[in-house]
């Protein structure tokens, strides 16, 4: 495993509330690429969001801002934030199609 900068940095959250079928995704996905952040977000079975993200502390910090506000159809009534040791493992922030059935967590 390569040396990373010690301002990279990882988030794993989870997002609750009105954020499935009101575009959160697409919204986060945005966000994430305006601020030059990479990983994924996809919905969860149990209606919740599931965000990886990697980039700067500081556009992290926006990020995890910019999300707990949500489009305008959305409420975001809480997130769960734990915050990973950088991977550099994506090239691009994604937006993941999980079906109903998926057998994806």
């Amino acid at each position: 495993m390569g040396s990373f900068p010690p301002h990279m940095v990882r988030v794993h959250v989870y997002v609750s509330g009105i954020v499935q079928r009101v575009g959160f995704r697409f919204y986060t996905a945005r966000k994430a690429k305006a601020l030059g952040i990479t990983g994924f977000v996809r919905n969860l079975p149990d209606g919740r969001v599931e965000i990886v993200a990697e980039g700067s502390r500081e556009a992290i910090n926006k990020f995890i801002e910019e999300v707990s506000i949500g489009p305008p159809r959305s409420k975001v009534d809480g997130m769960e934030i734990f915050w990973e040791d950088f991977s550099g493992e994506f090239s691009d922030f994604k937006v993941v199609k999980t079906g109903r059935f998926s057998h994806l967590s």
